[in-house]
């Protein structure tokens, strides 16, 4: 009976957490990564900046909440937060199905599609980037072409960010045919890339954006299909505790104002020169 009672009170606590918030001036702790810009960085003064941090800092003046945005390595992020590390993540974090078995997201915040890059001296066979591949909803010529790009990277090394649903597409859609490195930034694998390390990079194109305005970005082109859907998810949304449910709660209502007003895409257009925010 001693165990029931203090479930439920942990429950009740957890229901209340996010009045508790903006009422006893609790601050509020947001992970995010730091290094993937333009999503997330730390600059050389040592201050978090960056898309994630402006749309974080938006929400939470709109759900009247205190909140501090903290760092954490990428492959820890969510077991940190299960434990209660940190209360949220905002990390250019996709929605997607595995994550969702362990933790909750808001509605997305922001939608993104993947790109190859290849070394423009690699000599792969030509293969436009102007096409779009939907993996919820593939149709026979994409499969085709999911295939040629199997059969053209045949043996090469593509490199992704560990963890990552670029790893997990390579993994389910290139598999054997491909050396898959993995890295623990994505600064990392543009350095391998651009000096010829490995064959192939895969990333969100608002990654490879900065990358290949970069002196480092002159030696790299897009390769193949814009890929999206699938194990890349609807989206990128806010990761919070499953018992914390009160606190998507208020974020979703903080996102539904930030969208009305314009001020979620005039983030957007201040980090990415373009419209993200998720329809």
């Amino acid at each position: 009976m001693a165990s029931h009672r203090f479930t439920l009170a942990a429950v009740a606590w957890m229901a209340l957490i996010g009045t508790a918030y903006a009422e006893e001036g609790v601050t509020l702790k947001i992970a995010t990564e730091g290094a993937f810009p333009p999503w997330n960085a730390v600059d050389a003064s040592g201050q978090i900046v960056g898309f994630d941090i402006d749309v974080g800092k938006a929400l939470c003046e709109r759900a009247e909440l205190r909140c501090a945005f903290v760092t954490q390595a990428w492959d820890g992020i969510i077991p940190a937060l299960n434990v209660g590390k940190y209360d949220a993540i905002m990390a250019g974090m996709s929605i997607t199905e595995k994550r969702k078995q362990v933790i909750a997201f808001t509605e997305p915040y922001a939608s993104t599609s993947n790109y190859f890059l290849v070394a423009k001296a690699s000599g792969f066979p030509a293969l436009p980037h102007n096409v779009k591949i939907n993996l919820s909803q593939p149709t026979d010529s994409d499969t085709d072409l999911l295939q040629t790009l199997k059969n053209n990277f045949q043996g090469k090394i593509v490199g992704v960010q560990g963890s990552t649903n670029a790893e997990l597409f390579v993994r389910e859609f290139l598999g054997g045919s491909v050396d898959i490195r993995t890295y623990d930034t994505q600064d990392n694998l543009n350095l391998d890339l651009s000096t010829g390390r490995i064959d192939a990079g895969l990333a969100d194109y608002s990654v490879w954006d900065g990358f290949l305005e970069s002196d480092g970005g002159r030696t790299v082109e897009l390769y193949g299909p814009q890929v999206s859907g699938g194990p890349f998810g609807p989206g990128v949304g806010i990761g919070v505790r499953k018992d914390n449910l009160s606190l998507v709660k208020r974020f979703n209502d903080a996102l539904v104002s930030i969208k009305a007003d314009g001020t979620l895409k005039a983030i957007s257009g201040r980090w990415f020169n373009a419209d993200l925010s998720a329809d």
